[in-house]
């Protein structure tokens, strides 16, 4: 029965009709060994889809699974909690259901267990209870999990690990609240830590939960800034060589850098805009990885004024990015004169005349009013071809004679 494959078991409940019973029954047993099969059972049957999860439910297995992670066995504490685990990933009601059956407060009070392996199953279980829904995620932050389980996130256990940083992820993206309720606890500094220690799928978790923190406010994204949460993203999309965690990271900075020019400021002065650039214009980048590069760099872009931070991709950037670097060039250089010179002495001026612009485009605006900061003859200086004509005058030039 636990090994029907998930095209075949969807007619369980109809062709074993006394079999969900029967295993459901099986969880009152006397002997621990008889219980921790049954709990295997209707995990393995529960975690396919969401009919089948609800088939157990209807069984009356959930509140004798709340009782089986009570029991003082570990094994059976693992299993019965994979098995909750498995029923309330489907959707909003099947997690009310296990909810309603007091599960929350028992697998809260398990997240400090000394067993790496029963931990796993608890902060998984927590994770896909609280993912569906603010409600649900404040009932699990109600049972008085933070700051406690910040410590797991250091964790000898690479799962425990990953599934903690998810548990506090999934709370996170809800609302602002619940973000900052976190952020109080200590809970961004931790994940930055976390994301700096850790590598590949494991630090995944923790890349999103900083994305999530800062989309929802400028002081949930300064939060994640000033605690250096954008070094780290910054380092992971570096390092990270699988496109969906860079994708990740790229998604995190376009959030932590779109709210105000300093949040872009600060973004932009950890020289990822560059590795942004390349992530959207490298051939083998995922479809999604340069959705993200491309999106981050504009959310960054139309709110960034920092000039030197902009300037090297006037050199490397194809013309749809290119639009929004001379965009804020064109914002900035009008009321700033040392901007003004700067851009002339690291050949800035020079790189927006070699610009070939549409007549009547945007870009052809934001280079006419950069070209409107300076004398024409400056303009006419840095411009193709000036030093050929200039050359061409002295050849044309007949000489004064002297008598």
């Amino acid at each position: 029965l636990q090994e029907e494959q998930e095209d075949q078991s969807s007619g369980i409940n109809a062709e074993y009709g006394g079999a969900l019973e029967a295993l459901a029954i099986c969880l009152e047993e006397f002997d621990p060994g008889v219980k921790e099969a049954a709990a295997w059972a209707l995990g393995y049957i529960a975690r396919h889809n969401g009919e089948l999860a609800q088939s157990v439910v209807d069984s009356g297995a959930v509140p004798l699974l709340v009782l089986c992670i009570q029991e003082p066995e570990l094994s059976l504490k693992r299993i019965a909690a994979s098995a909750l685990s498995d029923i309330s990933k489907h959707s909003p009601e099947l997690a009310q259901t296990v909810v309603d059956s007091g599960a929350i407060a028992h697998l809260a009070n398990l997240t400090l267990n000394p067993d790496a392996k029963l931990k796993r199953q608890v902060f998984s279980a927590l994770s896909q209870i609280s993912k569906h829904s603010v409600e649900l995620a404040e009932m699990v932050v109600e049972a008085e999990i933070f700051p406690n389980i910040l410590t797991c996130l250091k964790d000898s256990d690479e799962y425990v690990k990953k599934n903690c940083a998810t548990l506090i992820r999934e709370i996170a993206k809800h609302t602002p609240e619940l973000a900052q309720l976190i952020v109080n606890a200590g809970g961004v500094a931790a994940v930055i830590d976390y994301v700096g220690d850790s590598a590949g799928n494991v630090r995944l978790p923790g890349i999103m939960m900083l994305g999530y923190v800062a989309a929802h406010s400028e002081n949930l994204a300064m939060a994640v800034i000033v605690s250096k949460g954008v070094v780290q993203l910054a380092i992971a999309l570096q390092e990270e060589q699988e496109d969906h965690i860079q994708a990740a990271a790229a998604w995190a900075l376009g959030q932590a850098g779109r709210h105000t020019p300093e949040h872009a400021k600060a973004v932009a002065q950890a020289n990822v805009l560059p590795t942004l650039l390349q992530c959207y214009l490298r051939a083998g980048s995922s479809e999604d990885l340069q959705t993200k590069a491309k999106k981050a760099l504009k959310n960054i872009l139309q709110k960034c004024v920092h000039l030197p931070a902009l300037e090297p991709l006037l050199h490397d950037a194809p013309p749809n990015i290119l639009k929004h670097v001379v965009a804020q060039f064109s914002k900035v250089l009008p009321h700033d004169a040392k901007a003004r010179r700067l851009f002339v002495t690291s050949g800035g001026l020079k790189k927006v005349q070699e610009i070939k612009a549409e007549p009547g485009s945007a870009l052809m605006e934001y280079i006419n009013i950069i070209n409107g900061c300076y004398p024409e003859e400056i303009v006419r200086y840095y411009s193709p071809g000036y030093s050929e004509r200039l050359l061409e005058r002295i050849d044309n030039h007949m000489p004064i004679m002297t008598n």
